[in-house]
């Protein structure tokens, strides 16, 4: 389970699109601007710790992104919920039916 600094962290990187942000922004974004004058620093540990758990990666710049979902095997493809309860109403098999829970917290909670 993520701590609530790391969650700051997360909620923070999630919207930046895959792109590296330095450290020194994502202290100051996502703590806000009182906690990053008080205590500059406060997010590096958060940041290494992160990275220890594998939730976040790092660049040879020192900035960070979220580590990416790893995707699941070509076979497979993502179903909506309807289309899902659909085939499964069938009565067929399928195996590679994937269900989208669009919960990318979740995945990132668990490591």
């Amino acid at each position: 389970m993520m701590d609530s600094e790391e969650r700051e962290i997360f909620f923070y990187l999630r919207d930046q699109a895959e792109r590296f942000v330095p450290a020194v922004a994502i202290a100051r974004q996502a703590g806000g601007k009182h906690k990053a004058r008080n205590a500059p620093d406060w997010a590096r540990p958060v940041l290494s710790r992160m990275v220890e758990r594998g939730i976040l990666e790092m660049d040879a710049t020192n900035a960070y992104r979220l580590h990416p979902i790893p995707e699941s095997p070509a076979a497979k493809q993502w179903v909506s919920p309807q289309i899902a309860n659909i085939l499964k109403r069938s009565g067929k098999q399928f195996k590679s039916l994937v269900e989208h829970n669009g919960d990318a917290e979740a995945y990132y909670d668990q490591l």
